[in-house]
């Protein structure tokens, strides 16, 4: 097995394991009266993200592997722990605004607004590039930048309101 399929693999088992997270912590957020705001962006979201990761798995098998860039992505899995690590229950791929909550300011929310956003913009870039496919990477990180514009947008107007009282 090359280590193509292996670190497609993994990051396939990281996805999959991402999203039983996410709607674990999806149900508990709602149940304590969180509310899903906007949510029609979201199977937008999920098409790119499986479209990257199923095309990878198409076109990445056959490529040799850059180091250096295997090397970014790595580092940003350590990145995208200590996000997760610092949401704990609160991290879900959905927007739910928990009334009442206080905006998390701890961790990499110390330095950037959406840290994970960050995270997913390299990880989009870097991982078709450690497999040299800078078009594919170059693709997706469009894609990926046009629904990352609505979900901001969608994400920060909730929390504003939040922050005003609302939902």
């Amino acid at each position: 097995m090359s280590l193509t399929v292996i670190v497609l693999a993994l990051v396939t088992a990281q996805r999959l394991g991402e999203l039983a997270l996410a709607r674990r912590n999806t149900r508990a957020l709602l149940a304590r009266g969180g509310v899903e705001v906007a949510p029609g962006h979201y199977p937008a979201i999920v098409a790119v993200h499986a479209a990257w990761l199923a095309g990878l798995w198409l076109l990445a098998p056959a490529q040799p592997v850059d180091p250096r860039w295997l090397a970014a992505f790595v580092v940003l899995q350590a990145l995208r722990v200590w996000v997760l690590a610092t949401l704990r229950e609160r991290w879900t791929t959905r927007i739910i605004v928990l009334p009442d909550t206080p905006l998390v300011r701890t961790g990499p929310y110390r330095l950037l607004s959406h840290p994970n956003y960050a995270v997913v913009i390299g990880e989009i870039a870097a991982l078709p590039l450690a497999f040299g496919l800078p078009v594919f990477a170059g693709i997706f990180s469009l894609l990926n930048a046009a629904v990352l514009a609505v979900r901001i947008r969608a994400e920060q107007a909730a929390l504003a309101e939040s922050a005003a009282g609302g939902p």
